[in-house]
């Protein structure tokens, strides 16, 4: 693992593959070669810092099962080797979005003139919305 700064990069030591068949159509090939891959990374006992793991499993979303395990499966190449560099790639980019932590949102309060144009369109409305009281009630 790198330092805190900068996101790591897990490689295949890191992570279980699977070798599974494709889905779809393809004809013969697909039914007989298992180029499709599961990949498996286990991210309760992984050496990631704990708020790195929580922000990761909440990123996987429906990815993640509930031992905290998190499985990318990579079908859409031809060969098993450029669908476990794709799930791995995929993987470390959300390593790299999760290790990050979101910014908090500083509350502003709006402009004057932000203000002003929200009260005169109020302004506005109200006057269309009297016009109408008027008509119906002649």
């Amino acid at each position: 693992m790198n330092t805190r700064h900068s996101a790591p990069s897990l490689g295949e030591d890191d992570v279980v593959f699977t070798a599974v068949r494709s889905q779809g159509p393809g004809g013969q090939n697909v039914n007989k070669v298992a180029t499709a891959a599961h990949l498996r990374f286990d991210v309760a006992a992984s050496a990631l810092p704990e708020d790195v793991k929580a922000r990761l499993l909440t990123l996987a979303g429906s990815r993640a099962t509930k031992d905290g395990v998190i499985v990318i499966k990579a079908q859409n190449q031809r060969t098993q080797e450029n669908n476990r560099a794709d799930a791995l790639a995929r993987l470390n980019a959300l390593l790299a979005q999760a290790w990050t932590p979101a910014t908090a949102r500083k509350p502003t309060k709006p402009t004057y003139g932000s203000q002003q144009r929200r009260l005169k369109g109020k302004a506005e409305r109200s006057v269309v919305k009297q016009g109408r009281a008027r008509q119906v009630g002649e």
